[in-house]
């Protein structure tokens, strides 16, 4: 018997300090004018230097959990979507795990980059589907104010921190709610697109790799832009029609909240308003695997996301890797 998998509850976290497109002329060559005609970013969110990932998760995840009704104890699965964990080894999950106080419930985390949140939901769906797990926290959180050079123009005004989870659950027998359909992709032939050079086995951290700046995130934003445009809106295509589904039946669409104009670009694709698409982008910031369940919980929050409503939501991040998911709030 498979069961339905149903959002029991959302939550955020962003930190307090904002660093706004003036603070940035002050550090690199660029201006507020500049950074808004390009991404749509007016500020994003910088952690404090005595906050790692876990901190700003666990305060999302606390949120979730109290709105779903349950107690850290009731969840029996951790997925922790991030790039920028705590410390390579041990997990980040297994740190969420014991400040939340979950018992000794499975904890794991998962590096699809921006694409993380999305592709942890589709992994949680499945073991709330065939009945192995009821509860699972999934929780999306990055700090990358730590990797980002902010000599880097071009990458610089595009990060920010923050944090959103949500309790994922099995359906009551009676709800609508489920998630109906997963599209997930990624071509690593693209993966020197976006990437982290320095820190990994490839190029352990040394005191060449710091003179060289190979520690921090590199980019090429044009091919970016144009691989995330094409595979968001396939990733979507795919997921409605294979739902017998087209974007008009659709309520809300919330894609990763990278920058303004790939969202204009993907909302022109699928041929739908961009009323109906939600965006906080211009005071968060890219916030990676983080970017969905904010803007989710933002939503559900303020009343625009309702119990019943038909709501796509799609990804990209380097990899490179894409998906899109399609559910019933």
């Amino acid at each position: 018997m498979n069961f339905n998998t149903q959002i029991k509850g959302t939550g955020r976290y962003l930190p307090e300090k904002i660093l706004s497109n003036q603070d940035l002329e002050k550090l690199v060559e660029t201006d507020d004018q500049w950074i808004v005609e390009r991404t749509g970013i007016r500020e994003r969110r910088i952690a404090s230097p005595v906050h790692a990932t876990s901190d700003l998760g666990l305060i999302a995840a606390q949120e979730a959990i109290g709105a779903s009704g349950l107690k850290p104890t009731d969840i029996e699965l951790i997925l922790f979507a991030t790039c920028t964990g705590d410390y390579s080894l041990p997990n980040t999950a297994s740190l969420l795990q014991a400040k939340l106080g979950a018992g000794t419930c499975g904890a794991l985390d998962l590096n699809a980059a921006c694409s993380g949140f999305l592709f942890a939901c589709s992994v949680a769906n499945q073991y709330i589907r065939t009945g192995m797990f009821k509860n699972i926290l999934v929780v999306g959180a990055e700090t990358l104010s730590r990797i980002v050079n902010y000599k880097d123009r071009d990458t610089c005004i595009l990060f920010g921190d923050g944090a959103g989870a949500v309790v994922l659950g099995r359906a009551d027998e009676n709800s609508a709610s489920a998630i109906l359909g997963e599209s997930l992709f990624a071509d690593g032939n693209l993966a020197e697109l976006l990437m982290l050079p320095g820190g990994g086995s490839k190029m352990p951290i040394t005191k060449e790799v710091l003179e060289s700046g190979a520690h921090h995130m590199i980019m090429k934003g044009r091919d970016i832009f144009k691989n995330a445009t094409r595979t968001m809106s396939r990733c979507s295509t795919e997921v409605l029609l294979a739902n017998k589904m087209t974007i008009n039946d659709i309520q809300w669409v919330i894609p990763h909240q990278a920058n303004q104009r790939i969202i204009e670009a993907i909302a022109k694709q699928l041929d739908i308003s961009m009323d109906k698409i939600i965006m906080n982008l211009e005071k968060t910031g890219n916030t990676s695997s983080a970017s969905v369940p904010i803007a989710l919980d933002e939503a559900v929050r303020a009343g625009k996301v309702k119990r019943g409503d038909l709501i796509l939501i799609t990804v990209f991040g380097a990899g490179l890797t894409s998906g899109a998911l399609l559910l019933r709030y």
